[in-house]
């Protein structure tokens, strides 16, 4: 599959982000900072959320947040600035869903439907996450991510075990 053509207009995106090494909260945060610093506008930003392991549950309770952004770049050039920001701040490859330092996952680009060896999108699985959908949800809720609305979606999962923590930046 080809990559689409793209405007030089901003894109509104959708961002999930974990950790559950070392300070998660303060790794979220500084994942915040340089993405602004490499030319992500930020919108709005959930709350921080402690949810419970998925996938691999042998592991530290992890730290969630969302955030709504705008951008210029294509989707696989913001994909990229995205694996730079994790290998930057100390994301190494291990395990999948295993512990980490840091997560960012682009969960949607616009109304963009997008299916290639790199990059899916929507985000598969953002509409039965729980961690994804309560922080994505709270800043969104009115948001129709493939026909569903967020807060309904949000509304949909098991969210037990996820408990907000604090605003993003306090």
């Amino acid at each position: 599959m080809s990559a689409p053509e793209i405007s030089r207009s901003e894109s509104r995106i959708g961002l999930g982000l974990g950790a559950n090494l070392g300070d998660p909260a303060e790794n979220l945060r500084r994942a915040v900072a340089a993405l602004r610093a490499a030319g992500i506008a930020f919108d709005a930003l959930s709350s921080l959320y402690a949810t419970p392991p998925w996938g691999v549950t042998d592991q530290p309770e992890f730290v969630n947040a969302c955030a709504l952004a705008r951008t210029r770049l294509a989707p696989l050039d913001l994909l990229d600035l995205l694996k730079a920001t994790e290998r930057a701040l100390g994301r190494e490859e291990a395990r999948r869903w295993g512990p980490r330092v840091i997560d960012i996952d682009l969960l949607f680009y616009d109304d963009l439907i997008w299916r290639d060896d790199r990059l899916v999108l929507p985000h598969p699985g953002l509409l039965e996450r729980a961690f994804v959908l309560v922080p994505l949800a709270e800043i969104a809720p009115g948001l129709r991510i493939a026909g569903a609305r967020l807060a309904d979606a949000a509304r949909g999962v098991d969210a037990s075990g996820i408990r907000r923590l604090t605003s993003f930046f306090s």
